[in-house]
């Protein structure tokens, strides 16, 4: 491990992109603290602290965990990515209905600029939505020097700055940093928090129970890394062919289907249109509305587990379609043993990733809702495990695997080392 990580260092490509990526989330961090102009700290916390006393208890340390602590500072990175990833959401499920937009992701790498340019206006869209909502409700914590319209104008305005640039920022990482972006930031949020609720678990249980909380959550990672890294293998055999003097195929390759193969992107899909009701009912401020709709209530976990379930089988027929790969293996040349061509294998590859991706969809729903057992177990604050876990874990494995490439495409030994060959002369 410490000789790949001393590997990074000799590979210029991949030792800016690192630098990059540490620099990008420097400045994330500290916007966290970063206030919006105009609010009574004292007096936002306080009301926070009141708020996990009441019926929206969780509402705090759910959002912490995505925004790494800037609901409680009030901070101009308070709704994190959240508007980039509802707009994700909305315009992945029009293009499933809309021709225009199913023909534009056709269109290559022109289609997805395209799209991409869409997904940012429709993000600020939301992000003004939010944004005013949640500056209405803070509004009677704002400084008493400054009036409520001017309080919601700079609130508002500050969000939707502070959003736009965690977008950019998102990209950036993606373009010239390691891994997905967007992914990083959420990823560094949960991280951020993982030493305060290790702290309040600390403090606020015994030394058993802090122990079996250790031991659960050892078994969560062991269990996400297993399921994250396993595969259905469909073989495939492809027929010899003559193109001039040279003879093609003959070949025995596989279709890799993943138990998960939407990856931490049906949760964080569902975890963002779901802070949507408890944001609602903060503004509403009724107490009835906050049982029924709060964070942990039965509604809101019944809700959470279908979305999880719906997100699942929506991205995993995104990432892989068993009418186009059938369509592939076709004009290649390509058969899978015991089966003709054609609808019988589009038939098979969907019934196989079916059975697949429901395995892998009940997996995440346990794993979604897995914190909020722990946490009324518990009796404490603590949001570790379940989402969270999935989530850092997710994106520490992609980030791993791609510093993985750089490392195997330029001869060096990297992190995972099954599958090299070894003792090569």
């Amino acid at each position: 491990m410490f000789k790949a990580f001393g590997n990074i260092v000799k590979i210029p490509e991949l030792r800016d992109r690192v630098i990059f990526t540490l620099i990008a989330l420097i400045a994330f961090r500290i916007g966290i603290f970063i206030p919006i102009p105009g609010i009574n700290m004292e007096a936002w916390q306080g009301a926070l602290g009141g708020v996990q006393q009441g019926a929206a208890g969780g509402f705090i340390g759910f959002f912490d965990v995505f925004s790494g602590g800037a609901l409680e500072n009030f901070s101009i990175f308070v709704l994190s990515v959240t508007p980039y990833i509802n707009a994700s959401i909305i315009l992945q499920l029009l293009s499933s209905v809309i021709p225009s937009l199913k023909e534009m992701l056709k269109e290559g790498e022109t289609g997805k600029k395209k799209f991409g340019r869409l997904t940012r206006q429709l993000t600020m869209v939301l992000a003004l939505i939010q944004g005013l909502f949640l500056s209405m409700a803070a509004a009677s914590y704002s400084a008493q020097s400054i009036s409520s319209f001017v309080f919601i104008l700079l609130s508002t305005t500050s969000i939707i700055a502070g959003t736009m640039f965690l977008l950019w920022l998102g990209e950036m990482i993606t373009e010239r940093g390691i891994g997905n972006g967007i992914s990083i930031l959420i990823f560094a949020g949960i991280v951020s928090r993982y030493p305060t609720y290790a702290a309040q678990a600390f403090v606020g249980m015994t030394p058993i129970e802090w122990i079996f909380l250790l031991f659960i959550s050892i078994v969560i990672i062991i269990t996400v890394v297993a399921v994250q890294t396993s595969e259905r293998k469909i073989n495939v055999q492809y027929a010899k062919r003559v193109v001039g003097n040279k003879m093609y195929g003959g070949q025995s390759t596989y279709i890799p289907v993943k138990v998960n193969g939407g990856g931490v992107i049906p949760v964080i899909f569902a975890s963002a249109i779901m802070t949507l009701p408890t944001m609602i009912t903060g503004v509403l401020n009724n107490e009835t509305a906050s049982r029924i709709l709060g964070i942990g209530s039965p509604l809101y976990l019944v809700l959470y587990g279908i979305l999880v379930f719906f997100f699942t089988f929506f991205y995993s027929s995104v990432v892989l379609n068993p009418e186009e790969v059938s369509e592939n293996i076709k004009n290649y040349g390509g058969f899978i043993p015991g089966l003709r061509p054609g609808k019988t294998t589009t038939k098979y590859i969907s019934s196989v990733m079916t059975r697949v991706t429901c395995i892998g969809a009940l997996f995440l729903v346990v794993i979604a809702l897995l914190p909020y057992l722990i946490r009324s177990g518990a009796g404490t604050e603590i949001w570790i495990g379940g989402t969270s876990t999935l989530i850092a874990v997710g994106v520490a494995l992609d980030v791993l695997q791609q510093m993985e490439q750089h490392m195997i495409v330029r001869q060096y030994e990297g992190f995972m080392k099954k599958g090299k060959l070894r003792g090569r002369r």
